[in-house]
């Protein structure tokens, strides 16, 4: 499938909501793989829960079964709890007849605790390997441009994780253009990553240096400091619906892969491949399984705990005109003769 030009969409660096309407389909065989997975995360779900499971999956796209960090039953239970339910038919009523208690039952389901640098192993191959080769591939272009998606970024520490990153080991990178999209489907992760304030723990993984170059102490928390916050761009965007923004040169999907059941990862897969540039680079979650078929497409090599996952390099097209090759080649043998 070919990317259509009238649906992309330019981002700058500001925040922007997208309103994304439509709702996947799958046909053939990924319908029939769809099908075998949602049962079985209902069975996994217990039966009491199984609407509420075929509903989320139904409006948003999204299956709990394979997470291995989320616990479905629990997270539902302690959602009733706040809300003074006691059955789960009482949660499925509210939520179909309310986007907004839809929409704040998925808040509850998708929150998990994150902070930045949070996969070392990643950044460092980004740093040591993807960025060193981004620098030798476009010193000589002219502008130097660096488009990073990460897709599922939560409250935002991944993309200004990236955004440090870039700015700690990119050779001249104030002379680039480098734009970061950040997306998510939770309206208040990405309000979290627009302020971007963070209390202390989030900065563990992070030197004293990072700390007092890329933010400021704010009432015990800290705030990211321009230098990192002006490259990166936040908008909404549920990653089952295909929405396409352009090419990229490195795609970040980290630990989001399994809140998809085996057709909507394909698709997924298939979609980064196409989105990245020749030669791009996409980072998963190391214990995100991408299938075989998926992952085809890509060259895959291990760095650790980090698989990396890069399309194809095209060749070159060969800008000689048509027969100076050859007339070239006649001259030689002439002047040999």
């Amino acid at each position: 499938m070919s990317p259509d030009p009238d649906r992309a969409i330019c981002f700058g660096a500001h925040f922007e909501w997208l309103n994304l309407s439509e709702r996947p389909t799958e046909t053939g065989i990924l319908s029939g793989m769809a099908e075998k997975d949602q049962s079985a995360n209902m069975a996994t779900a217990g039966p009491e829960l199984s609407p509420l499971l075929a509903l989320i999956e139904e409006r948003s796209g999204i299956s709990f079964g394979d997470s291995p960090e989320h616990d479905f039953t629990a997270r539902v239970r302690e959602h009733m709890t706040a809300k003074k339910l006691a059955h789960a038919s009482a949660l499925l009523r509210l939520v179909r007849d309310s986007n907004l208690e839809y929409d704040e039952l998925l808040e509850c389901l998708l929150a998990h605790p994150t902070w930045f640098l949070r996969s070392s192993s990643t950044f460092a191959v980004l740093e040591k390997k993807v960025l060193s080769e981004m620098h030798q591939r476009k010193f000589w272009e002219n502008p130097r441009n660096l488009r990073i998606w990460s897709a599922g970024c939560a409250t935002g520490e991944e993309p200004y994780s990236i955004a440090m990153t870039i700015c700690d080991s990119l050779e001249f990178a104030s002379a680039w253009n480098i734009h970061i999209l950040a997306t998510d489907i939770s309206r208040a992760s990405l309000q979290q990553a627009e302020r971007g304030l963070y209390p202390l723990h989030s900065l563990g993984a992070l030197t004293a240096r990072q700390k007092e170059t890329y933010f400021t102490l704010v009432n015990e928390q800290y705030l990211v400091r321009p230098t990192i916050r002006n490259m990166v761009s936040f908008a909404q965007m549920n990653l089952s619906q295909p929405v396409y923004m352009g090419r990229f040169d490195i795609i970040f999907c980290m630990n989001v892969l399994f809140y998809f059941n085996e057709a909507r990862r394909a698709a997924l897969v298939q979609r980064f491949h196409e989105y990245l540039e020749s030669g791009g680079y996409l980072f998963v979650g190391s214990a995100e399984a991408v299938s075989r078929a998926a992952a085809g497409k890509f060259e895959v090599s291990t760095h650790g705990d980090c698989i990396l996952y890069q399309k194809p390099i095209a060749p070159k097209a060969d800008k000689t005109p048509h027969g100076i090759g050859s007339r070239n080649e006649k001259t030689e043998r002439e002047k040999k003769a």
